[in-house]
Formats: structure tokens, C-alpha cells, sequence
């Protein structure tokens, strides 16, 4: 359902992608190595808590939070990780921990690394632990329209 339901949202917004089946992979550098996509070209999705709200952080599998920087790029009075517990029905259908940065599909706002926009193509989650979906970097941009920090 969840990989459907991605793959209808692209084919809406006439958005060509490459869907990649992998072996079940959990890790953002585990999918990476699975599917055989640079660290750098898979872009992990971190729901975090800005003010209190919760928000879609993209970035590179390869890269961490760098939880200060982000709090002073994004402008907020507080940031934290949001437990599981608090975001997991936002996501209908989708494995936890395999959600797709496509914050209009789930109603967040979205904000994304500059370091993605080094590369012409992202990979990331189609909703399960065993699909990738990849669209080129412009595109992503173009229908999510994230917020673009360094963090």
C-alpha cells in the first residue's frame, strides 16, 4: 500500500522515478550498501519536534543531525527527536522507520540538507524496508519544496 500509494503521487505529478527492490535492510547505511547506492544518495527521513511541531528532517544516510545547528538554521526555541510513539500514525501503512520524505502525503512540513543538492539523483524509503524509490534531485525539490538548511 504505502509504495502504491508513493508511486501514484510521482505518476501525478508526472515525476519519473526508478523504483529499487532490495533485501530487508533497516539502517539508512545498511540500505545504502543493500541496494548499492552511495551513503550520500540516499536520503534518510528523521521526524523530529520543532517548537513542539512535528517536521520532516531529510539529509544524507551518511550524515548525523547536528541537533544545535539545526536549531539555529531552522530559528527554533527547541528541537528534539520524536519518539516513535508520537509519529507512527502519521504514517498509514508505511514501516516504521521506512518513511518516505514526502511531507505533503502526510501533512509536515519538510526540511532537507543542502548536501543533497550536490548530487543530480536522491534514493529514498518507499514506505517499506525493501523499496527504494529515486527521482532526480530537481524533481524532489520541485514537488516537495522543502526547506533547505545546513545542519
Amino acid at each position: 500500500m504505502p509504495t502504491a500509494k508513493i508511486k501514484e503521487y510521482l505518476d501525478q505529478r508526472h515525476v519519473k522515478y526508478i523504483s529499487i527492490t532490495h533485501s530487508p535492510a533497516y539502517t539508512s547505511q545498511e540500505i545504502a550498501a543493500t541496494a548499492h547506492i552511495p551513503g550520500k544518495n540516499l536520503a534518510k527521513t528523521v521526524v523530529v519536534k520543532i517548537d513542539g511541531k512535528m517536521t520532516l528532517v531529510v539529509l544524507p544516510a551518511s550524515n548525523k543531525i547536528d541537533f544545535n545547528r539545526l536549531k539555529n538554521s531552522a530559528g527554533a526555541q527547541q528541537i528534539e527527536l520524536a519518539n516513535e510513539s508520537e509519529f507512527v500514525d502519521r504514517f498509514p501503512g508505511c514501516e516504521t522507520g521506512a518513511m518516505p520524505p514526502l511531507g505533503e502525503l502526510f501533512g509536515m512540513e519538510v526540511l532537507a540538507s543542502e548536501e543533497l543538492a550536490e548530487d543530480d539523483e536522491i534514493a529514498f524509503n518507499a514506505g517499506t524496508h525493501r523499496e527504494l524509490v529515486q527521482v532526480k534531485y530537481q524533481d524532489f525539490t520541485d514537488i516537495v519544496k522543502p526547506r533547505m538548511l545546513s545542519f
